[in-house]
């Protein structure tokens, strides 16, 4: 069964949480087993948090863990081995993949004093093993689309999930941001929050393939990454902009 077809756990006690974690102990660190996104009202320091997604690569399970509803406790709640998700997300020896840290790592830091470490950024990675044409960034679903031999149908299931999840929340579509505040999720905004975090190992696995045969750029992304999640912990971070869609500096010229 393909893993994306797995319908994902909606974690909303801290009884199901512990339980959780216990499954993440002693997890293969290569390639990495944690792949993670963030959901909320305008996700910044000025926004919310309000659904935290974790894929498992090992068991192939999504996980939707609710901070609108557990808060703090999402991270501090430790299993019965004592790990929290908040040890978790802080320790340079797991490996964490996620798509463009800089909004996730800001509004974790602002709201539950997260200091992320040991991320991979799949949107670096990208960038950096593009052949040419290096001054800017892609989102994820351009990634998803240009670089994942997707079937047709799965192009077509993959565009219709992320057509109705942005009617739902994007007030450009008329939709609201609340809506990842409603309890029960809808339906279709769980399997919209579920699609994007299901594809990132085989984007990782896509970008790293071609960065094992470029050291050097594998080194400017392990220190971009830090450099990004450095900025978005100042106090003058300005996550909003032009700005956030150019390479690091340096990189468009080479």
């Amino acid at each position: 069964m393909d893993p994306r077809t797995r319908a994902p756990t909606i974690v909303d006690t801290t009884q199901v949480l512990c339980t959780v974690l216990d499954t993440l102990q002693d997890l293969p660190t290569t390639p990495p087993s944690l792949y993670i996104d963030l959901e909320g009202e305008s996700l910044s320091r000025y926004g919310t948090i309000s659904i935290f997604q974790l894929y498992v690569l090992p068991t192939r399970r999504t996980y939707l863990i609710d901070v609108k509803n557990l808060g703090g406790s999402a991270f501090s709640t430790p299993s019965a081995s004592g790990n929290t998700l908040r040890s978790i997300l802080e320790s340079a020896t797991i490996p964490k993949v996620i798509f463009d840290v800089r909004h996730d790592s800001d509004a974790l830091f602002a709201h539950f004093n997260v200091k992320l470490q040991g991320i991979q950024d799949l949107q670096l990675m990208e960038l950096a093993t593009r052949i040419s044409g290096k001054s800017h960034v892609f989102g994820l679903s351009k990634c998803i689309q240009k670089d994942l031999a997707l079937s047709w149908s799965e192009c077509s299931e993959f565009a219709r999930v992320k057509e109705i999840g942005i009617k739902l929340f994007d007030p450009k579509h008329g939709g609201s941001y609340q809506v990842f505040n409603a309890r029960p999720l809808s339906d279709d905004l769980v399997l919209y929050c579920a699609q994007d975090v299901q594809y990132l190992p085989q984007l990782w696995a896509c970008y790293n393939r071609k960065l094992e045969r470029s050291p050097q750029w594998k080194t400017k992304v392990q220190s971009a990454t830090k450099d990004r999640v450095a900025a978005s912990q100042r106090a003058v971070y300005n996550g909003n902009g032009p700005h956030m869609a150019l390479a690091p500096p340096g990189w468009g010229s080479v």
